[in-house]
């Protein structure tokens, strides 16, 4: 399990008790610190924010405020008789990853993303009612004629069908499911 997350104006991989330098931070030494910007995770699923994951929080202690290896500036400008020589030692604060909080809330988003994927269906699992061909089909599996009574009536049915069942799209078994249970109302059309 790990995270991608911005500290600072640099982004970083963290993980739980890992140790690591980032520009200086507010706080006193043996301080908590918490950042909420996490760009991505990894805890078995990877998740990942536009631009950051919501509720997913890193916590951090501030181990120590120290400065880096002095780095040498050099300017010289040739037969000018310029030079000039600087030294600049870079602020940092070390800090160790005390926890990655906020997964429990994760897994229950992808379980939810996943049913609802599932109910996804192929459009050749689904019955399209603006489509003549497909209510034709129907009406003639069932053995009914395909005059345009039959499919207006198989459209109204198809609607009072979505309403019951609490549907956006209905399958072929269930269209068909219906033609059945309903069959008095077609005969009815055809006298």
């Amino acid at each position: 399990m790990f995270a991608i997350v911005e500290i600072a104006g640099l982004q970083y991989k963290v993980e739980q008790d890992q140790k690591l330098f980032v520009n200086r931070l507010k706080g006193d030494k043996g301080g908590k610190v918490s950042f909420d910007k996490v760009l991505l995770t990894v805890n078995g699923a990877i998740t990942v924010g536009a631009p950051a994951v919501n509720g997913i929080t890193v916590e951090a202690e501030i181990l120590d405020h120290v400065k880096a290896d002095k780095v040498i500036v050099f300017k010289k400008k040739r037969r000018k008789g310029y030079k000039v020589k600087n030294g600049h030692r870079q602020s940092l604060t070390q800090i160790q990853i005390t926890g990655i909080t906020g997964f429990e809330g994760a897994p229950k988003k992808a379980a939810k993303k996943e049913t609802a994927k599932a109910e996804v269906l192929s459009d050749n699992a689904t019955v399209n009612f603006s489509e003549d061909h497909e209510l034709n089909y129907h009406l003639k599996k069932n053995g009914l004629s395909q005059s345009k009574e039959n499919r207006d009536a198989l459209i109204l049915l198809g609607k009072a069908v979505k309403v019951e069942l609490e549907k956006t799209v209905l399958t072929h078994e269930e269209v068909d499911a219906a033609i059945v249970k309903n069959i008095d109302t077609f005969k009815a059309l055809n006298k």
